[in-house]
C-alpha cells in the first residue's frame, strides 16, 4: 500500500526518447539543408560527409531512424498509459479495501456514547461534555496503524472512543517494551501535552480505533474554563502513575514466571476487561504470546506452557480470541 504513490512505468525512457528525437530532427534539419545546397552545385550528387557517405545515403538512413523512433515512441506512451492505468487500479482496490476495514463514523454525540464509564475523562457533565465536543472532532484509525512516536512533539492529546492501541517504550530497531493496553475512555498524551513536552511512548492501533484529537492550545483553553476537567485531569495522570506502578511491580517483585503472568492477565482484565457476574472477568486477547513474553519478562515458549497449565487447571479459558479469568482469586493467589 505505502508503494502505492511512487511513478510506475517507463517515465524516464520516454523523457530520454522526446529529446532524443528532438535532438535528431535538428540534426536532420541541419542536413537538408547541405542536400538543398549541395544540390546547387554542379557536383552536388556526388557530395558526400567524412567516412566516404553520400548525402542521399545519409539522408534515407536517418529518415529511417526517425521513422524507428516515432514507432518507439508510440510504443513507450502506450506502455505509461497502461502502466498509469493498472497503477490507478491498485489505488482504488487498496482504497476500497482500507475502507473496508475501517469502522463507520458513530452519529452520536459523546453523550449519547455506550461505552462511556464512570471515572472516564469523558464522563463529564452535559454542558462540560458540550463543550469538549467542540474542541474536538472523530477520526478514524485502521489496525496496526501508527497514531504518534516516541520522541515527537506533543501538539495533540486523544480521546479513545473506541478500539484499543498498544503504547510500547524504546527504539523499535533496538529494544521496545509495551508498556500497556489502552482502550475506550483512555486519554493518550495528557502528560505531555499538560509538560508541553514529547511523546513518552509510541501508540499503535490493535483493532480498528475511533478517537476524538484535541490540539494542545485548545484543550488548555477548555481546562481552564471548566474547574470539573481539570479534577478529571488530575484523576487521569494518578491513573497513569498506578498503571506505571503496576508495571514496575509485575517486573520487579513477582518471583517466578507464572506469578508475573497471573499479574498480566488480573491488570489487563481490570484495564480493557469487563467484570462478569460470577465474580470473573473477560477481556478480548490482543497480544501474541511474544507481547505477552516482553510483558512479563520471559520467553514465548514459557508464556504459552504456562498458559495451558492455568487452561488445564480451569483458572483460564480461551475462545474465540476471548479471555476469561474464571478464577482470578487463583491467579491473585500467585502474586
Amino acid at each position: 500500500m505505502r508503494e502505492m504513490g511512487k511513478q510506475r512505468g517507463p517515465k524516464f525512457t520516454l523523457d530520454e526518447g522526446i529529446r532524443g528525437r528532438r535532438e535528431l530532427f535538428i540534426v536532420v534539419r541541419s542536413i537538408t539543408s547541405r542536400v538543398v545546397a549541395a544540390r546547387a552545385n554542379s557536383d552536388g550528387a556526388r557530395a558526400s560527409f567524412p567516412g566516404g557517405l553520400s548525402i542521399f545515403t545519409l539522408t534515407v538512413a536517418f529518415t529511417a531512424v526517425c521513422g524507428a523512433m516515432e514507432t518507439a515512441e508510440a510504443k513507450v506512451l502506450d506502455r505509461r498509459w497502461k502502466g498509469n492505468t493498472m497503477v490507478d487500479a491498485e489505488i482504488t482496490a487498496g482504497t476500497h479495501s482500507r475502507q473496508k476495514h475501517l469502522p463507520r463514523q458513530v452519529p452520536a454525540g459523546c453523550a449519547a456514547c455506550g461505552n462511556r464509564r464512570p471515572g472516564w475523562f469523558c464522563s463529564l457533565g452535559s454542558a462540560v461534555l458540550a463543550d469538549l465536543e467542540l474542541a474536538t472532532s472523530t477520526i478514524s484509525l485502521p489496525a496496526q496503524a501508527s497514531l504518534f512516536t516516541q520522541g515527537e512533539d506533543a501538539r495533540c492529546l486523544y480521546l479513545i472512543c473506541s478500539g484499543f492501541l498498544k503504547l510500547t517504550a524504546g527504539r523499535l530497531e533496538d529494544r521496545q517494551m509495551i508498556v500497556r493496553v489502552a482502550g475506550p475512555g483512555s486519554m493518550l498524551g495528557l502528560y505531555a501535552v499538560l509538560s508541553h513536552g514529547v511523546y513518552e511512548v509510541s501508540a499503535e492501533s490493535l483493532t480498528n480505533a475511533q478517537l476524538r484529537p484535541v490540539e494542545r492550545e485548545r484543550f488548555l483553553s477548555f481546562l481552564r474554563s471548566h474547574k470539573e476537567a481539570q479534577m478529571r485531569a488530575v484523576q487521569c495522570i494518578c491513573q497513569e502513575y498506578r498503571f506505571a506502578l503496576q508495571d514496575a511491580c509485575r517486573i520487579a517483585l513477582a518471583e517466578t514466571v507464572a506469578a508475573r503472568l497471573g499479574r498480566l492477565l488480573l491488570e489487563l482484565a481490570h484495564q480493557i476487561g469487563e467484570h462478569l457476574n460470577d465474580g470473573g472477568f473477560r477481556f478480548p486477547l490482543l497480544l501474541t504470546h511474544e507481547e505477552m513474553a516482553s510483558m512479563a519478562c520471559t520467553t514465548r515458549e514459557t508464556v504459552t506452557r504456562t498458559l495451558g497449565q492455568f487452561r488445564k487447571d480451569g483458572w483460564i479459558s480461551i475462545e474465540d480470541s476471548l479471555v476469561t479469568l474464571h478464577q482470578p482469586e487463583r491467579l491473585q493467589t500467585l502474586v
